[in-house]
């Protein structure tokens, strides 16, 4: 730092300004897995077979919708949301704030609610596997596998096309979630 008038060099305030979202990531990222991982669990304690899946579907679209934001708001042009803002149309500011806070927002969609639907689907498959060696006394290697790779398959299949989708319709995708938010700030 000598000699640049003790000014901090751009590292240092990028450093400097990760540690906090960091922080907050962590214990958002404790709060929101508790949280999933006890609504799952009070559901799938007294849950049938057919409820069981409809939780490991409801956690595997939920993470594949998220991914989907995740992806749109890196891959979104703010220009769109500009013309859109100054014509006062319902959700482009708050567009616009997302896409300005991109890193987060990738972050906060792909990695915490992203793994955290990954974690919890993969308990909920292991219930299932569980409620079905129960009803058709199947074997337990042979059921874990095929749920497994069926989960799996459902998971990574589901996030492939979703990226492309985001990608490809990314103003579309962050007009819908600019909406969404918008609708939330006015009922605070």
């Amino acid at each position: 730092m000598e000699g640049d008038g003790g000014r901090r060099r751009p590292a240092q305030k990028a450093r400097r300004k990760g540690t906090p979202w960091a922080v907050k990531v962590f214990f958002l990222s404790i709060a929101i897995s508790a949280v999933l991982s006890l609504l799952s669990s009070e559901v799938l304690e007294s849950a049938g077979l057919i409820l069981a899946c409809g939780v490991l579907a409801f956690f595997i679209l939920l993470g594949i919708v998220f991914d989907i934001v995740g992806v749109a708001v890196t891959a979104s042009d703010e220009r769109p949301f500009h013309s859109m803002a100054a014509r006062k149309v319902p959700g482009a500011r708050e567009a616009l704030r997302l896409i300005r806070r991109a890193n987060q927002v990738s972050s906060f969609c792909n990695d915490v609610v992203g793994d955290i639907c990954g974690i919890v689907s993969g308990t909920t498959a292991a219930v299932i596997v569980l409620r079905l060696q129960e009803t058709f006394s199947l074997a337990s290697v042979g059921t874990s596998l095929a749920v497994t790779a069926l989960v799996s398959g459902l998971t990574i299949g589901g996030k492939a096309v979703g990226k492309t989708f985001a990608i490809e319709k990314s103003t579309a995708v962050l007009q819908i979630v600019g909406r969404v938010l918008h609708v939330f700030s006015r009922h605070k």
